[in-house]
């Protein structure tokens, strides 16, 4: 089987996730950079990248890689690389993004069309044809210079990896899947441990928390660009992972999983979210306010997503919030309380510093995940 290199981004800041996921599936890596590790694998590590993978955003097939500072250059040595072991003559192909750092080229809508011009005019040389008529399977490419470096890849996933396929109702400002998923494994949580999360909002994190602990496969029950792709990633691989995923779900499961909202009507959503990934048994939801929380069993965590306060008035409102959260939480004082927010006061009005405190981009939003460690349970504790 050919070997390729896989580029799979990430949120940033948490690359470390990301790298032991890939690690765990038995791949070699090349290199880990800022949002970025870069692996290699086979075609079935395409399949398998994409349906166990629960922190990347998407899986890249990388085509070449080389320094361009003009746009003669990047047209020149675009052309160069072996397009034709990836597209056939009725590949339907064009430049989905374009990005650009610290480099001598900086439009992107100029670096798509020069990319696409180029490998137009390789694959004419190299079928022996005037026209392409684009009727086949789709083959997304993706730019990305840094520092004058261009990086040229093919996209596997298509749609985001982070559209599990379950979350079908969100609520306001809602935690992205993958990042939900790389926030409960920063933490020492497992199936075994309570974990409520009393600002639930549509479900991310409990829906997240039970598919990790059910060991469900987040990409289980969607589809991938590169399913088509028959002279790369052939139907079998794909069919294989699915299987293989299938027999590793823990079917027979307890988990006490728990999620609760003061919004009547995200809470429905939420429910009808966890049904559609297929949890609903090991969640209860609940509409409740964050001051009822209480709980008389030990050892439990807490992982959410507060207000963090959008519009001036709700910014007003955050230090009586966070104030009354931290009180709630002290009440729980065998608990651990992971806290992700953009509010920088949180540790002054929560009234305690956090054991850590991670700095993660939220799309562009700098947030902060303060991590709060309770005692470890003896060990004939459980739940």
């Amino acid at each position: 089987m050919k070997e390729y290199e896989l580029i799979a981004p990430c949120h940033f800041g948490l690359e470390a996730v990301l790298k032991r996921e890939i690690t765990d599936l038995g791949y070699e890596i090349v290199e880990v950079s800022d949002g970025r590790v870069v692996f290699k694998g086979d075609e079935t590590a395409i399949a398998k990248a994409n349906i166990f993978i629960r922190t990347a955003e998407r899986i890249m097939l990388k085509v070449g890689s080389f320094k361009a500072e003009t746009f003669d250059e990047l047209f020149e040595k675009t052309k160069a690389l072996d397009w034709d072991e990836y597209l056939s003559s009725d590949a339907k192909f064009w430049v989905t993004k374009a990005t650009t750092n610290k480099s001598k080229l900086f439009s992107g809508s100029d670096i798509q069309s020069i990319v696409k011009k180029a490998i137009v005019e390789k694959l004419k040389k190299i079928y022996r044809i005037g026209w392409f008529e684009e009727n086949g399977a789709e083959y997304p490419i993706r730019v990305f210079i840094m520092k004058d470096i261009v990086t040229l890849a093919l996209d596997t996933s298509g749609v985001s990896l982070h559209k599990r396929g379950y979350r079908q109702l969100v609520g306001k400002a809602p935690i992205s899947e993958t990042l939900a998923a790389a926030l409960i494994m920063l933490t020492p949580w497992n199936k075994d441990r309570i974990l409520v999360d009393p600002f639930c909002g549509s479900g991310t994190f409990p829906i997240e928390a039970a598919l990790i602990g059910a060991n469900i496969a987040p990409g289980m029950n969607r589809e991938f660009t590169a399913e088509n792709w028959k002279n790369i990633a052939p139907k079998k691989v794909w069919y294989d992972a699915v299987t293989e995923a299938e027999d590793n779900i823990l079917r027979d499961v307890k988990m006490s999983i728990q999620g609760y909202d003061i919004d009547g009507d995200i809470i429905k959503c939420a429910m009808q979210n966890a049904r559609e990934a297929g949890v609903e048994e090991h969640i209860h939801f609940q509409q409740r306010d964050m001051r009822q929380l209480s709980s008389p069993k030990k050892y439990g965590f807490i992982i959410t997503n507060p207000p963090y306060g959008e519009r001036l008035e709700e910014k007003e409102a955050l230090p009586k919030l966070y104030k009354e959260m931290g009180q709630v939480f002290d009440n729980l004082d065998t608990w651990s309380k992971f806290i992700i927010t953009s509010y920088e006061d949180a540790e002054k009005y929560l009234g305690r510093k956090a054991t850590k405190n991670r700095k993660i981009y939220n799309g562009m939003i700098k947030s902060y995940y303060y991590q709060y460690m309770g005692p470890r349970p003896p060990k004939r504790d459980h739940i």
